[in-house]
């Protein structure tokens, strides 16, 4: 791809569901089992803040079950070796691209590891279950912690960064997204706009293929580390 030097990389479910993450639309993902309604918006934490914390901690408690699969080694060493600039974005709220030894990250959608305290606004590393009746680490109220996730109808984590690192990309690669979940599906837009190469690896067409330059499918775990190599012979 013309030895692009600046890249920003986007990687979704696909990327995780290999490592036995379940995917959210998938037959059997995680929307079958649990009305979006009623477990990611913030006026479900309202109705009923049990449900939602059980549904997050059980995920929470999923990830000391599973490891980073070689697609997210392959990201963490193009992270390590790219000389140019380079930021992946996730929609994944687990951590398998920190464990993998990726540094230039960002989770616009949250963390299941983390928590958020609606009372002093703080934000802290969680681990184990968190429940209703949590206590904030640094302001102590019981009751006042909610999983740090971006619920449907919040505003994502830094798309300041996002929007300026995607107008100064030279390529842009967007991995295991199903392409259905704004604003990240309009990120190859926006790449386009400014004249960077589009790349999609995905396992079958995203609901917006036909808008990248060119189009990879099959298992992120053997197309990742094929492109990844193929981009460090290339550097």
């Amino acid at each position: 791809m013309d030895r692009p030097r600046n890249i920003v990389i986007l990687t979704g479910a696909g990327i995780s569901a290999e490592s036995g993450i379940r995917t959210f639309r998938a037959a059997d993902g995680l929307w079958e089992d649990h009305r979006v309604e009623d477990v990611a918006t913030p006026e479900a934490y309202v109705r009923d803040p049990g449900l939602v914390h059980r549904f997050y901690d059980a995920r929470r408690a999923r990830l000391g079950e599973v490891e980073p699969n070689a697609a997210h080694a392959a990201l963490a060493r193009l992270d390590a070796q790219w000389p140019g600039e380079l930021l992946i974005v996730t929609q994944n709220v687990d951590d398998l691209h920190e464990r993998a030894g990726a540094k230039r990250l960002l989770h616009m959608h949250g963390e299941l590891n983390s928590g958020w305290c609606l009372a002093c606004d703080e934000r802290f590393s969680w681990d184990g279950p968190m429940g209703p009746g949590a206590a904030c680490p640094a302001c102590a109220k019981v009751g006042s912690v909610r999983p740090d996730i971006v619920w449907f109808g919040e505003m994502p984590y830094e798309m300041e960064r996002i929007e300026a690192a995607l107008r100064d990309a030279e390529l842009f690669v967007s991995i295991g997204t199903s392409g259905a979940v704004y604003p990240a599906a309009g990120f190859v837009q926006t790449a386009k706009y400014v004249g960077a190469r589009t790349l999609e690896i995905n396992l079958e067409p995203s609901q917006g293929s036909l808008l990248f330059d060119e189009r990879r499918y099959g298992r992120a775990t053997v197309e990742v580390p094929r492109w990844v190599d193929a981009m460090l012979a290339s550097k």
